[in-house]
């Protein structure tokens, strides 16, 4: 079903998690909270951890459980290292995973960034009606991911198909006695 372009659009209720190992300021976080209110929808929590698997997962799991989550972004921890967490962390969580993003955003990062796009995990999944997005930590890549990607397939008014048109509430069919 297309979305009606002249509906209001559909204010999702989205978790942000940063994942990073090194205290410094969360420029990337800072921008996605931003942008997601920018963009009309809602920040439901938000929250910063080390990349330890585990942590990753209890936050998850957490936001996954709670109805009021409708979409995770999480920043950092897809790029290339030996101890790398977070991809193995949300990956047995998922109930699907939705391939195209990830080959989408390693596309225009290397329009971007080069050949270096290729040491980028970046995942997009569902898991109990949850969007969830692993981006990488650098506020460029989210930014990237956000204008290119993001912001539209979350705008329900987007065409000819869209994420968030899933979340738009129908009203009960009227019944006749």
């Amino acid at each position: 079903m297309k979305a009606d372009p002249n509906q209001p659009p559909v204010s999702l209720r989205c978790a942000i998690l940063t994942i990073a190992n090194r205290p410094r300021e969360d420029t990337s976080g800072n921008y996605l909270s931003q942008a997601v209110q920018a963009a009309g929808h809602q920040l439901h929590a938000r929250e910063r951890c080390a990349g330890d698997r585990y942590q990753i997962r209890k936050t998850l799991s957490d936001w996954i459980a709670d109805p009021a989550v409708q979409v995770v972004l999480c920043a950092g921890g897809t790029g290339f290292s030996h101890d790398k967490a977070t991809i193995p962390a949300i990956t047995p969580l998922l109930d699907q995973t939705i391939p195209g993003f990830g080959e989408l955003f390693r596309h225009l990062s290397w329009l971007d960034i080069g050949a270096s796009s290729l040491q980028s995990d970046a995942l997009c999944g569902t898991a109990n009606g949850t969007l969830i997005f692993c981006l990488p930590g650098s506020t460029g890549a989210c930014q990237l991911a956000w204008e290119k990607i993001l912001l539209p397939q979350l705008d329900s008014r987007q065409q000819p198909c869209n994420f968030a048109s899933a979340y738009r509430t129908h009203p009960e069919p009227a019944t006749h006695a």
